[in-house]
């Protein structure tokens, strides 16, 4: 077993481990990937106040998240084609998060299908849907969560056209893979990889295939994905999805403080401050600098969560101390999954929640609920003098 102190060593195994074309899906942004690399870069520019002679026992890092106890402020994000990283990848990660106490997100675009990843875990888990024009896809979808026990919906609001990802185009991103001559060369370096994904009959989009009218297997999936995504989506839309679906809501892409406004009248439980991990529109604002400007528009009115760029427990404690009420992790906990399966993820989530609790400390914290934008030192300008 290799020794992990911090989330970086785990992506070096993970690289070394998986196919290029899922790697390249996880660690990639769209166009020049501007985005991004300033969602990473932009945490480094807020730096920690030390405090000395502060009484540090007994600390806890326990928090809440839409109204449900969390052991630390941190959800794992919803993330596609998660059971081509690892085997069974979404039931390894969703059991890795029930045990730790965080909640885990499983996208309509997973491997493991919702009653997959059900009958594996034991907790609600939280699901997320994409803003689609079928209704009664959406309406079966949502009946199917709810049989699940799923205790909340997580609607992407940014998705409404596929932001360009040049490697996925050039690799020929599919699930599972096609066999073409370059692809079969690295699969064949990545034997652990093969030889259990050969154990395993869950390799093709579980909540999709067979559910979807029109799409029997996966080579009707593409063209049911051009067609299926709501390019007219507006807020009305939303709150009729909202509405569909009649419980908890979180709504997932907002970096604009007149959106978040607007979110506020679709009746959400929370907004996630989101730029799809650099995915979606290159040349955007960097999640941690769009996160004041947000908090300040709607910061009393709904939670805030953040998502896009955390990478270790100082960026939790960063978006803390800025105000966010939770954070969320996607590429983290993937590196885990891709390294290690189930032992990866909870690697992951380990090492994030020991570097959260030592720099709270040393902070001068013993209680994350209690952490505000006191122990951090701002740049004047990161919110942004923009023009």
């Amino acid at each position: 077993m290799p020794v992990i102190t911090c989330i970086d060593d785990l992506k070096r195994i993970y690289r070394r481990r998986t196919p290029k074309m899922f790697y390249d899906y996880c660690e990639s942004g769209s166009w020049t990937e501007q985005t991004f690399r300033d969602n990473v870069s932009d945490f480094q520019d807020l730096r920690l106040r030390q405090r000395i002679a502060v009484d540090m026992a007994g600390r806890s890092l326990k928090s809440t998240m839409i109204g449900q106890d969390v052991s630390m402020p941190v959800a794992l994000a919803p993330v596609g084609l998660t059971g081509m990283q690892s085997a069974d990848g979404e039931i390894k990660a969703a059991r890795a998060a029930e045990k730790f106490g965080v909640p885990f997100t499983l996208s309509t675009m997973s491997i493991c299908s919702i009653e997959d990843v059900a009958e594996a875990t034991t907790k609600p888990f939280w699901f997320q849907v994409y803003t689609l024009k079928d209704d009664d896809f959406m309406r079966r979808l949502f009946d199917r969560a709810r049989v699940a026990g799923c205790s909340a919906i997580v609607i992407t609001v940014d998705l409404q056209l596929l932001g360009q990802r040049h490697k996925d185009l050039k690799n020929g991103l599919s699930a599972p893979p096609k066999l073409t001559a370059r692809s079969i060369a690295n699969m064949a370096t990545k034997v652990g990889w093969g030889l259990e994904m050969l154990g395993t009959k869950r390799r093709f989009f579980g909540n999709i295939v067979g559910h979807a009218k029109g799409v029997s297997d996966p080579s009707s999936l593409s063209s049911w994905t051009a067609e299926a995504f709501d390019h007219s989506l507006d807020w009305k839309r939303v709150a009729q999805l909202a509405k569909m679906w009649g419980g908890k809501v979180i709504l997932k892409g907002i970096l604009d403080a007149d959106d978040a406004k607007k979110a506020l009248n679709v009746g959400a439980d929370a907004i996630v401050v989101s730029n799809h991990g650099g995915r979606q529109l290159d040349g955007a604002i960097s999640s941690i600098r769009a996160l004041p400007s947000i908090l300040d528009a709607v910061g009393d009115k709904i939670e805030v969560h953040l998502d896009s760029g955390i990478r270790s427990g100082q960026d939790v404690l960063k978006a803390i101390a800025m105000g966010a009420h939770g954070t969320y992790i996607g590429r983290a906990f993937v590196y885990g999954l891709g390294a290690m399966g189930e032992a990866g993820v909870t690697a992951a989530l380990e090492t994030i929640r020991k570097e959260l609790d030592v720099s709270m400390a040393l902070c001068g914290h013993r209680d994350i609920t209690k952490v505000d934008r006191d122990i951090l030192l701002v740049p004047k300008d990161f919110a942004g003098g923009w023009q």
